[in-house]
């Protein structure tokens, strides 16, 4: 598990932001509102544990378990460094939910094309790359990675989960509001989700 270093200075200037509304996060959500088990898992895109468990697992998971109405899956976004920052805003960039997801999953797929060296110009300029391949325009995303108040919803959002959750290493996952702490391999997690069924 990668261990929370995000730069502090960053994160301090966001702690009084009381005017963004709760209602505006930038949580990832799919799956049933009524299903008995909520998976949570608290991400940052830049984390190799992280980018393990959403190609290992949530596959299967959305496969056995969310296309069936037995699970909502969130995804948190709890960035550790500003490249992780920067691959949410283009995540958030998608149209709906659906493309969202794609989104997640190949900036996953392909984190060891972006996530790599300390150029924050360059890993945007890849990230922008990823994205047009999912039909959304140069421009848009662009304008994504310069939004102020879409950055402002997702440094909100990992404050409240540092304090709701005590976040001290990513992924960190809670299930039914429970840290889940058993092997982060899809055999563990269905044997752990079939006990709450």
């Amino acid at each position: 598990m990668r261990k929370n270093n995000f730069f502090v200075i960053v994160i301090s200037i966001f702690l009084n932001l009381s005017f963004l509304s709760s209602a505006l996060s930038s949580i990832l959500e799919i799956g049933n509102e009524d299903a008995k088990i909520t998976v949570k898992v608290f991400s940052s895109l830049t984390c190799p544990h992280c980018a393990s468990f959403h190609n290992e697992i949530f596959k299967n998971l959305k496969k056995e378990y969310i296309e069936r109405n037995k699970v909502k899956f969130e995804h948190h976004a709890f960035p550790l460094d500003l490249a992780a920052l920067n691959a949410e805003k283009i995540v958030r960039c998608g149209v709906d939910t659906n493309q969202k997801f794609k989104l997640l999953e190949i900036i996953y797929k392909k984190q060891k094309d972006w996530a790599v060296g300390s150029d924050i110009n360059k890993i945007n300029q890849t990230l922008i790359k990823i994205g047009t391949k999912f039909q959304l325009d140069e421009d848009k995303l662009k304008k994504c990675l310069n939004d102020e108040k879409s950055q402002e919803i997702i440094l909100k959002e990992r404050i409240e989960a540092q304090k709701n959750f005590n976040i001290s290493s990513t992924p960190t996952i809670y299930i039914n509001d429970k840290k889940y702490e058993d092997k982060h391999d899809f055999k563990s997690f269905k044997k752990y989700l079939d006990k709450l069924l």
